[in-house]
């Protein structure tokens, strides 16, 4: 596989109207654009608004977002629910012992999830207890559409990932009927979309702000679930490999925060996944990202994603998110 560079800096390092090689070399990151790798691949009702979101992460940023009241306790979740601090990263495959089941991660986007009929619910079993987890800024790579659909890849490739979020209360009880919004980067670790700060989240570049790839919305049903079908984000300069995501009902938003990957797994997949190993691996882990000292390592468990690989080689990520206390 061909080298690439690896991604671009973080979007708040730097003004929007340059292009982003002459951008990196103006704040000194000495980062080169990654070349394009895109193809064709196959409850209760809601109560209080979190205020005082901080700015984005990153070497150059200032402040960090505000860490929810509670101690430092194991992440609530399900049975499955794992990928805590403790455990994270150890993959648990889907059928493991029958024929068939993947040895590894599939790679080109949602089309190579040919086994979703077959992927099991995450979130069977009970929940222990619900930590309401930390507000983080909404950032400057959000964009005003409300995407309604499943598959949010745009036929873009990379690891199939089906993203499971389970929206509850602080006592563990569903939210139906909560609209869910994520977004995330591709690959490549640029986002798509008219944005606020298009120089920095798309690289200027016309094609990508006129896609909306890795965007979308659900709403949660009676059991306050929602999933999409994604893939496996790329990194850029200054934080860990996240997803962002928001809760809102009607026009009124109550939480927006950030889920991540098990650091061990995010390792594995840029030093061996055929279309991420030529990245590199991320410069910012969660010991030194600035969101997550302002939710707080302590705390980091309650943002973490439980992985297990499917027979078909995507990821199944998922996880109980308490919003409201």
């Amino acid at each position: 596989m061909t080298k690439q560079t690896a991604p671009l800096g973080h979007p708040d390092l730097a003004p929007t109207g340059m292009d982003r090689r002459a951008l990196m070399r103006h704040v000194a990151l000495g980062l080169a654009a990654a070349p394009l790798l895109k193809a064709c691949a196959g409850g209760d009702p809601l109560v209080g608004v979190d205020a005082g979101f901080a700015a984005d992460a990153g070497a150059a940023d200032s402040g960090a977002a505000a860490a929810d009241a509670g101690s430092a306790a194991e992440d609530s979740g399900t049975a499955q629910d794992s990928g805590t601090a403790q455990d994270a990263g150890q993959v648990e495959d889907a059928g493991q012992g029958d024929a068939g089941v993947a040895t590894g991660w599939a790679s080109g986007g949602t089309g190579a999830m040919t086994a979703k009929a077959s992927y099991p619910d995450p979130f069977t079993g009970g929940i222990a207890s619900c930590l309401v987890v930390g507000a983080t800024t909404e950032g400057p790579c959000t964009t005003n559409d409300d995407l309604a659909r499943e598959d949010v890849s745009e036929g873009w490739t990379g690891l199939p990932v089906r993203l499971a979020l389970k929206v509850v209360n602080s006592a563990c009880e569903p939210v139906a009927g909560a609209v869910v919004k994520i977004w995330h980067t591709n690959l490549e670790g640029i986002y798509s979309g008219q944005t606020p700060n298009p120089g920095m989240c798309t690289g200027n570049r016309a094609d990508y702000m006129a896609m909306d790839f890795f965007r979308g919305v659900q709403t949660s049903d009676n059991a306050g679930v929602v999933y999409f079908d994604t893939c496996f984000p790329g990194w850029y300069r200054g934080r860990a490999v996240h997803i962002h995501f928001q809760v809102k009902s009607g026009g009124t938003s109550y939480k927006i925060s950030q889920v991540f990957f098990p650091e061990d797994v995010t390792t594995e997949i840029f030093s061996r996944h055929e279309e991420y190993s030529g990245f590199g691996q991320p410069d910012t882990t969660f010991s030194n990202d600035n969101i997550v000292s302002g939710i707080g390592l302590v705390n980091i468990d309650r943002h973490t994603l439980s992985v297990s690989r499917m027979a078909d080689g995507a990821m199944l990520a998922s996880k109980v998110v308490a919003v409201v206390s």
